[in-house]
Order: C-alpha cells, then structure tokens, then sequence
C-alpha cells in the first residue's frame, strides 16, 4: 500500500484513525481483515483488494490527505526489491537450519506423565503426533497429521509450544485456539499444603476468553511511526464464555460470578462484554454476579485472596492472561499452574509455562504443571477417581519436600521426581 508522504498533524491523524476503524467497520473490511488473519494461509488477490480498499478509505475521509486511491502496484519488483526477495530467502533458509534443532522439555515431561498413568492404570489409550511447528509457504504452522488427531480424538494434553519471535510467524498456541474453536481458557490456581509461599490460601479460577480481544492480530500502520490494533469484542463470544463461566460456577459449587473488566475506559467494548455477562446472568438466579475493575482485582487479591475462594472470575483475553500469570505467582509460579482450553468440538490441556530449551534434555524438567492439566482432562472425561488419585500422590510429594525439582527448591531430576509420585500410587 502506497501512502502519501504529505504531513498531517499528530491530531489529525488521531481523528483520522477513528474515523477510518468506523468508516472500515460499516464497510466490512473489518470482518473481511478478520477472515484473513484466522486463514492458515494468505491469499494474495484477498490482501491486494483489502490493500486498495484500506487506500480508498483513507483517501476518501482525509481528502487525499493519506492513501492515494487506486495505488496497489502491479508493476515488475524493482532491483532493489528483489535484492530484499534475496535476503529474505536467506534468512528463512537460516531459520529453517534453526527450525530443525529447537530443543523443547515436552518430551520428557510428556514421558513422565505417561509413566505416572501407566502406574495408576488410567484407562485411557495414548495417540502421540507432533506439534512442533514445520514451514508451510514459508510460515510456521502446526502439522496436519496434529490437527487431524485432535479433530478425531476431541480431547488432547498438549505440552509446551514455543512460537518464533519475529515477523511472519503467527503464535502457534493461538493457531491451535482458532483452529478448533477453544473459546474458553480455564486457569485454577490452588495453594499447595506443604509448600511454602507467602501465601497458603489461594483458591481462584480464572476464565478467560480465548479467541478474540486484543489477540485478535487485526494490526495495520497508518503511516510512517503510527500503528493501530484493534481490540474486536463481539456479542457472540462474550456471551459465549460468559455462560461457560457460570455452567463452571454452578458445577463446581461456586456461588459467584465476578467480571473483569475495564469499562470505565473501554466503554463500548468492555461495555458490551459486561452487558453479555448481565444477560446471562439472568439465567442462572442462584449464581451471584458482580464485576470489578482489573486493577482493583490484581490489588485485592495480591492483599488476601483468600474471598475469592467462593467465585468464578470470567474476563476477555488480555486481562486474562496477565491475571492468570499472576495468580500462579501466588502459589508458586507456572510450574505449579494447570490450564485447559475449552471448545465446542474439541478441548486442549496444556502446560503454559515455556519450552525452557535451556535445560531441555537434562532431566531437569518440572512435569507438574502438565501432570496437573492432565487431571483437568481427566475430570473433563469423567474419569475423576484417577484424577483424585493421582493428584493427592503429587501434591504429597510436593509437600515432603524430599524429592521435587529444582525450580521447586529441590535437587531431584525428573525421573526421580516422577518414580516419588508412582511409590505413593503404589502404596494408594
């Protein structure tokens, strides 16, 4: 897209940006930039007509002031452009080489948590396919033969993905959220007896929205030095989550529902996330509803969690995943943390702590947070006596202290971690 190299007041374009998000929304180019960024794949005719129609909306509301109608190139690549084509080729050849030496302790944690299954006799069959990520059209994508597997097992525990930094690749674990649709990301955080933190009476759950928001990847520049990122909330998962969080409410004998949220600056689009949140809560009288400010909450819990013990926290995206992180702070940090992502077709449990390359390979791995997600979906199959089972045999283990992992004080490998939580199974 061409813009033109005229100069227009930092006021002006602030004006112009509103102007252009509204004037983008009536015309749909919005829904049509939302299309494109949930596509595993870009389709170039798509991007040259959204380009032109982009330049048109600018052109037309600034009076010729930005964008320059009609200015999509169809000219030959210059030199110059084809020396960047060059360089480009080479970087990506470059992290291809990197692409194929990424070192990750998924295996090694996925391998203990097998184990521990194996010895609590857990009647579930294991079906194990990839997620690291491979260079399709010169992206990073996830496998088929991985998307394939979720799509026909519906359930599936996944262990820590990194996503490269830099420009073009597209967050892994949000392709995987889009692509089956895990609307809901639920985040419990429980004090462990034994353990000591400077807190011993944690006991939130978090609910997150997990497709849309600020994460949306909807990101443009209106010119030189000026960016705009639109938060998209919609009605439909608002709603959506909203009444996923009070079903939680009401299965696991929580008598509130608090809403996170920001409306006091963001009104219309925090505003309509609440107004969902109000509607819903309609349907479910014997759930108490309230909300609360996000900062107000992080101050609150931060001085006692121990009142939100009795509620269910929902919130959009953001929000979410800096409470989250938070809250697993509390109890000992993301090692400690379990989380699952909720869909209509399809649920993923996951460790959301990093891929920790640096000790990958050296039996060092803590696999309690991935153990911990497993027993989520072990509830979520209704297979809940082994998780009982298998959760008091860790959290013992984590609480005498003699054999835990070195980022929980301890100076166990995970392998002698691991054999700590099937002696207490055996002896269960």
């Amino acid at each position: 897209m061409k813009l033109s190299n005229q100069l227009v007041r930092l006021p002006q374009i602030s004006q112009t940006m509103r102007e252009m998000s509204m004037e983008m929304t009536k015309a749909g180019i919005l829904e049509e930039m939302m299309d494109d960024t949930l596509a595993v794949e870009d389709d170039e005719e798509l991007e040259e007509e959204a380009d032109a129609e982009v330049d048109k909306v600018l052109f037309d509301i600034t009076n010729g002031k930005l964008g320059q109608a009609g200015s999509v190139q169809t000219e030959l690549p210059s030199a110059e452009d084809r020396l960047e084509d060059e360089e480009t080729e080479r970087v990506m050849e470059q992290y291809r080489q990197q692409l194929s030496g990424i070192l990750s302790i998924g295996p090694e944690i996925s391998e203990s948590v097998k184990e521990i299954y194996t010895a609590a006799k857990v009647p579930i069959e294991w079906e194990e396919v990839s997620v690291a990520p491979i260079l399709k059209n010169g992206k990073t994508v996830i496998p088929d033969i991985a998307i394939n597997s979720v799509k026909k097992n519906t359930v599936a525990l996944k262990g820590p993905l990194a996503t490269p930094i830099g420009k073009g690749h597209v967050s892994l674990n949000l392709t995987l959220r889009r692509t089956f649709n895990l609307f809901a990301n639920v985040r419990p955080c429980v004090s462990i007896k034994g353990f000591k933190t400077p807190y011993d009476d944690v006991d939130t759950v978090l609910i997150r929205e997990n497709t849309e928001g600020e994460y949306s990847g909807i990101e443009h520049e209106i010119v030189d030095g000026v960016v705009q990122s639109i938060k998209l909330i919609t009605w439909d998962a608002s709603e959506r989550v909203a009444r996923y969080a009070f079903h939680y409410a009401q299965s696991q004998g929580r008598k509130r529902v608090t809403a996170v949220h920001k409306a006091n600056i963001m009104k219309m689009s925090d505003g309509m996330f609440l107004s969902a949140c109000r509607q819903v809560s309609k349907d479910f009288p014997g759930i108490a509803y309230d909300e609360d400010l996000l900062d107000r909450v992080c101050l609150h819990i931060t001085q006692n969690p121990a009142p939100f013990a009795d509620r269910v926290m929902v919130m959009p995206n953001l929000y979410g995943d800096i409470l989250s992180d938070m809250c697993a702070g509390l109890i000992g940090g993301l090692g400690l943390t379990p989380s699952g992502n909720i869909g209509r077709d399809a649920s993923i449990f996951e460790a959301v702590h990093g891929s920790a390359p640096d000790i990958a390979g050296k039996g060092l791995a803590n696999p309690t947070a991935l153990l911990l997600s497993s027993l989520m979906m072990l509830r979520h199959m209704n297979l809940t006596p082994y998780a009982d089972k298998i959760e008091k045999a860790a959290l013992g283990t984590i609480a005498e202290g003699k054999s835990i992992t070195g980022d929980l004080g301890g100076k166990a490998s995970t392998q002698e971690y691991t054999a700590a939580i099937i002696e207490k199974l055996s002896r269960a």
